[in-house]
């Protein structure tokens, strides 16, 4: 990720990245394949450091039998990147509040 001049983020900041980078994931999967063809979803964020700050993004799912031509594989590095791109707009969004303080 490139550097965008982030003030270090509180624990309230990291949490709210969590949240929103598990959210534009799981969404990004139900809208390519519906619950009841999901076996099991985890997905997993970790925001760890201050400044920079490191994110990783990990996503495990399970089709269901009716699903097996499905590449859940593929399904799961786009759900990933959706995360990713979601962590990115928050961070660029704290970058410019904090430019302007």
């Amino acid at each position: 990720m490139e550097e965008i001049g982030l003030p270090k983020l509180t624990p309230e900041q990291k949490e709210q990245l969590c949240i929103l980078a598990e959210k534009a994931a799981r969404e990004h999967i139900l809208s390519k394949v519906s619950s009841r063809e999901i076996t099991s979803l985890n997905i997993t964020v970790e925001i760890e450091g201050k400044k920079p700050i490191t994110a990783s993004v990990e996503i495990e799912i399970q089709l269901s039998h009716q699903m097996k031509d499905y590449d859940a594989e593929q399904l799961s590095k786009q759900a990933t990147q959706k995360a990713m791109q979601a962590i990115d707009k928050y961070l660029r969004q704290i970058a410019c509040k904090s430019d302007k303080q």
